[in-house]
């Protein structure tokens, strides 16, 4: 007997997993609640696109992050003399370190997600989405601040999810929560590095003008 493995949008080729390999269910606690607060990120239960949904959620999160840290920081440089240099560095290493931890619990929260419902990589986790997509989003804000920059971040990422280029699909083969986590993981770098080379052209592009 096999289930099947589910994507967040359903536009993936469905892979067979043996049912062994899921937990049998059992009675949830308030630990099983929290976890899929934090895989669904309150989204992943809509019946269109939870995972496009998902990556808006990383959007909206990253933004609110990123316009937070520069109003402290700005500010803390303006009343010391500082450069842009002190606001940027420490800003850039906020979100690193964010993002690091979402994807940290995130692997938690899908891997106990994946036992609760019984599916491999259930559709309803979208918390991969949502790291991914603030991967992608370092390149737009840090170095332009145009909303295109946004924009093309939110796109890329959804076409390399999507699509899922070398080797991001190996990576769903990868253990529970891991699995889900890590081919977002690395479609959030392909879309940074893109959106980076199309920001950098821009900007080229502008000056030479």
């Amino acid at each position: 007997m096999t289930t099947v493995k589910e994507s967040s949008d359903e536009l993936n080729p469905a892979v067979a997993i043996p049912a062994t390999e899921i937990a049998p269910r059992k009675r949830r606690s308030a630990g099983d609640y929290f976890a899929l607060a934090i895989a669904t990120c309150g989204v992943g239960y809509f019946p269109i696109a939870p995972g496009t949904l998902g990556s808006l959620v990383g959007v909206v999160i990253y933004l609110a992050l990123w316009s937070g840290a520069d109003r402290v920081l700005s500010t803390n440089a303006l009343m010391h003399r500082l450069t842009l240099l002190h606001v940027w560095t420490p800003q850039m290493a906020f979100m690193l370190v964010v993002i690091f931890l979402v994807t940290m619990i995130g692997i938690w929260a899908a891997s106990r997600a994946e036992r609760l419902i019984q599916k491999k990589d259930p559709s309803i986790v979208v918390v991969d989405e949502v790291a991914g997509q603030m991967i992608a989003l370092l390149s737009g804000p840090f170095w332009i601040q145009t909303w295109w920059s946004i924009l093309s971040a939110f796109i890329l990422f959804r076409i390399f999810d999507i699509w899922k280029p070398y080797p991001i699909r190996r990576l769903e083969n990868l253990e529970s929560g891991l699995g889900i986590m890590a081919d977002d993981i690395v479609a959030g770098i392909y879309a940074l590095i893109v959106n980076s080379a199309l920001i950098s052209g821009y900007l080229l592009i502008s000056t030479a003008r």
